[in-house]
């Protein structure tokens, strides 16, 4: 199935592959399989609406407003819409130092 003209590819980097994976699986174990789908979904629907997620903090700080993110709680979900993708950076929990964890994942790229 081919994306609709009005809707945006979804693409994960390694590192948020990775963090999907591990929360994914967390979420299922601990509490239940609904609730780690919902979290796919999410991700899913950037795919019809990537500019509704807010600005991170850490990066409006710097002046960097070219990333979002969409909440998942306790997890963030660090995205960039760019032309007709969406690019996922980061999957986290919000309770952890960002800071360092968006310069490594962001800057690296």
């Amino acid at each position: 199935m081919s994306p609709l003209a009005d809707e945006y590819e979804v693409f994960l980097t390694n590192g948020a592959e990775r963090d999907l994976e591990s929360i994914h699986d967390y979420l299922a174990e601990t509490v239940g399989s609904i609730y780690a789908d919902s979290l796919l979904e999410l991700i899913e629907s950037l795919a019809k609406l990537p500019e509704r997620g807010s600005h991170p903090k850490e990066l409006a700080a710097l002046g960097i407003r070219e990333y979002r993110q969409l909440l998942h709680k306790p997890y963030r979900i660090i995205y960039r819409a760019m032309s007709s993708k969406v690019v996922v950076y980061l999957i986290a929990d919000e309770r952890r130092d960002m800071q360092p964890l968006l310069l490594r994942r962001l800057l690296t790229m």
